[in-house]
């Protein structure tokens, strides 16, 4: 199996534990060798069977990743758009349900002529395949990097560790590289740091058939040269080629970091990538620019998964952009929306700068979602809702201002008198849960003179979306007529994309998900002026004071 690309292909393992930071060590080195001239993509290889995570527990998995083309993919995917600066799709996450799946098709349908399917050669070419066709699908790309989640040594990363092993014999020393992050764990009782789990971890990998070019090391404290020599010796590899990987405050700071210890230098001359130092100014700028932020303000998110913040990482990552946009540190309160109600809503959010509603599914916590954006709507609190929050918002309006005590969703209780939120049309009837919302990138047009549009500033966006229910046409007019603006609408005007309430100082909400598309030099307008109103609360609160 042989690319016809000229691609250069690294492969991003990881080791001793997992949540080293494959993916933010990944996608730094993707913003290296962007910034030195190169195209680069970037692929994620997930062990688990499930096809993908849109059926998973955010618990279990965290946030689902939705691509304009409409896949359901593992959160890394996030940080490769955002440390890239380009959008992916459904061909740059791969798992292992996936795979089989693929296989089994083949077999039912005879391609395999009767041969017995095995996982060597089948499993193995099926996964080589996925990395070489995302090559071969654009001939202008320069490198793919594909990191393989789970950690050296599990079962179910094995196959995917065959298949890599084999590509370099597919395609040759001087077109892989394998990196290699692990833990260099410092001993506080001994005072020491300890090289031990790398030697084991590398020696695993070793005994898999895959000798790592480079070490990126995860530690605490500074690798000094002796410690690197140590490293290189015991795992074969040159001391030039032990990266320190020292942990820091922002992911945005890693690659800056990476790039002091000359990773992409390293990168760039095993696989013959050029002399071109990366341009990373503006990414200092960015860094500078978040460290060193002169104001800040309090936001709440009201949800029911922030004890996993995991579930909520495009949010986060969205209010830093936004953040550093107004010269602003955002200071996130996580509230959780089950032990909230109107007494206690009171109580916890009104100090709060802003409120942030974020999506979610399942009737649990709704109610306490509800209490709090009454409490923005009561109390001129800047408000942002996003899927579920734009429901909840219309859920709130109804139930106080339109004379529709009983409205609620369809999806918490079928029989409500005044379902306001109802299951779309297409959606009913369906019995398969996996992959079969309204999913990707929609066009919306804003509606001239409203606050939307002087956020976007232009007549059309696209955003992404992951939901089933949406706003019910039958009630639109009895909600307009309570104050509610119907400010976003698809261009056939039967979906409503956005609300908000003219006579607010600023409560906007959309049923798509913005922050999967905000980047940390374009933040998400929406986010970028939730921040700005935020702000405006918070100075005036100092003012009467």
């Amino acid at each position: 199996m042989v690319s016809s690309s000229g691609t250069k292909f690294i492969f991003v393992m990881g080791g001793v534990v997992s949540s080293l930071g494959k993916g933010i060590a990944a996608s730094s080195l993707g913003l290296l060798l962007k910034q030195r001239g190169l195209q680069v993509s970037m692929l994620k290889f997930d062990p688990y069977l499930n096809v993908d995570p849109g059926t998973m527990s955010p618990f279990q998995h965290g946030e689902v990743f939705v691509t304009d083309d409409g896949a359901e993919t593992d959160l890394d995917l996030g940080h490769y758009e955002r440390f890239l600066g380009r959008s992916l799709g459904r061909e740059n996450n791969v798992t292992a349900g996936q795979i089989y799946d693929a296989i089994l098709t083949k077999e039912r349908r005879g391609d395999f002529l009767g041969r017995t399917v095995q996982v060597v050669p089948h499993v193995t070419n099926e996964i080589k395949g996925c990395v070489l066709r995302l090559a071969d699908r654009d001939p202008d790309l320069d490198v793919v990097i594909t990191e393989i989640g789970g950690t050296v040594g599990d079962i179910e990363s094995l196959p995917f560790l065959e298949a890599v092993r084999q590509v370099l014999f597919d395609l040759g020393r001087e077109n892989c590289l394998y990196l290699h992050l692990t833990l260099v764990p410092y001993i506080a009782t001994a005072h020491e740091i300890k090289t031990k789990p790398t030697q084991h971890s590398v020696k695993t990998l070793r005994e898999i058939g895959i000798q790592p070019d480079i070490l990126l090391c995860r530690t605490k404290l500074p690798l000094n040269q002796d410690v690197k020599e140590k490293i290189g010796l015991f795992c074969n590899v040159s001391a030039r080629d032990v990266i320190e990987a020292r942990d820091a405050e922002s992911i945005y700071e890693v690659p800056l970091r990476l790039e002091a210890e000359g990773l992409s230098q390293r990168v760039a001359e095993k696989l013959g990538l050029g002399e071109r130092e990366p341009d990373l100014e503006d990414w200092r700028r960015f860094v500078r620019g978040v460290q060193m932020a002169t104001r800040e303000v309090r936001i709440a998110v009201v949800g029911k998964y922030v004890d996993h913040l995991d579930s909520y990482k495009s949010i986060i990552e969205a209010f830093t952009h936004a953040g550093e946009a107004n010269d602003a540190r955002v200071r996130v309160e996580w509230v959780d929306s089950e032990n909230l109600n109107e007494a206690t809503a009171a109580e916890k959010l009104t100090d709060m700068d802003g409120i942030l509603v974020p999506g979610g599914f399942g009737h649990r916590g709704v109610e306490g979602k509800v209490a709090a954006i009454r409490l923005a709507r009561e109390r001129g609190i800047p408000f942002l809702g996003i899927c579920l929050g734009l429901q909840a918002a219309i859920i709130e309006l109804a139930r106080a201002v339109a004379g529709l005590p009983g409205a609620d969703s369809t999806e918490f209780e079928p029989q409500n008198p005044a379902p306001v939120i109802c299951l779309m049309e297409e959606q009913k009837g369906l019995r398969q849960m996996g992959g079969t919302m309204r999913l990707g990138a929609y066009p919306c047009r804003l509606v001239a003179g409203s606050l939307a549009r002087r956020c976007y500033d232009r007549d059309e966006v696209s955003e992404r979306h992951r939901h089933r229910y949406e706003v019910n046409n039958a009630y639109r007019d009895k909600l307009a007529a309570a104050g509610m603006r119907f400010s976003g609408l698809s261009p056939d005007g039967q979906l409503v994309e956005i609300i908000e309430l003219p006579d607010h100082p600023f409560f906007i909400a959309t049923q798509f998900h913005p922050e999967l598309k905000s980047r940390p030099r374009a933040p998400h307008p929406l986010f970028r002026a939730l921040v700005a109103a935020a702000l405006t609360r918070s100075q005036s609160k100092v003012a009467v004071s």
